[in-house]
């Protein structure tokens, strides 16, 4: 099968395209043909790091159809179409195949494309969890998420929306008006405005890989409120 292969001493390109055996599933394991894969912080960032996957293939997020089963798989059949967070499980995205646990899929949504779902294990799913599981996000609150137009920060402000909140999204000049389509109330370009130094109270704040310090958020949280931080980065000094 045509893989992406990490070589980390390769003199010209670190990532090569070339034929590598195809996988085949243990008993507890399901073979995926591969439809989409996207590229997420948990690929680059392992690589940045020099954690490299055992069989060199990077790709996290994936969907696709399933072609073969181990015999005690009893979620899945030959045919259906999942998507899969495999981060946990050796990674293997970028490839036309690749092999998962079960518990590493869900089935598709039939009204989705496999490009939509692709972006639903990584970025979907670590944007519920900072404003549900970690932010306990709740209606009418008032939401700031900063770094609103990555794949994280997308799918927080549709999120918040759902939820009933006030949303602030602050990201680039370029993506004020996707944020405003995709729900937020109020937009704020990070270029032309500091949002730490405003009088206005967030009761719950999403960063997104932020470079700003902790005081700065810690000036605009409510008495009450939550600070999330997703990611990372270098604060400003």
């Amino acid at each position: 099968m045509k893989a992406i292969v990490y070589h980390k001493k390769h003199p010209s390109d670190k990532l090569i395209y070339c034929d590598v055996e195809k996988p085949r599933p243990n008993d507890n394991e399901v073979l995926i043909k591969i439809v989409c894969a996207s590229l997420n912080a948990a690929d680059y960032r392992s690589m940045k790091m020099g954690i490299t996957p055992k069989k060199k293939i990077f790709g996290s997020a994936i969907a696709g159809r399933i072609e073969s089963i181990g015999k005690n798989i009893r979620q899945f059949k030959p045919g259906d179409e999942v998507l899969g967070d495999l981060s946990d499980f050796g990674f293997g995205g970028l490839a036309e195949y690749a092999v998962a646990p079960e518990k590493a899929l869900v089935l598709k949504p039939a009204k989705i494309l496999f490009d939509e779902a692709v972006t639903l294990p990584v970025a979907a799913t670590t944007a519920l969890k900072a404003l549900r599981d970690k932010g306990n996000i709740q209606k009418e609150q008032k939401v700031l998420i900063v770094g609103a137009a990555g794949g994280v920060g997308t799918f927080a402000v549709q999120l918040a929306k759902y939820y009933g909140t006030i949303i602030t999204a602050v990201c680039g000049p370029r993506n004020m008006e996707q944020a405003s389509a995709l729900g937020a109330d109020h937009v704020i370009d990070y270029t032309r405005e500091d949002f730490t130094k405003s009088n206005e109270r967030y009761d719950l704040i999403v960063a997104i890989n932020g470079n700003y310090p902790l005081l700065g958020y810690r000036k605009i949280l409510s008495s009450n409120g939550t600070y999330v931080m997703v990611g990372g980065g270098y604060c400003k000094s």
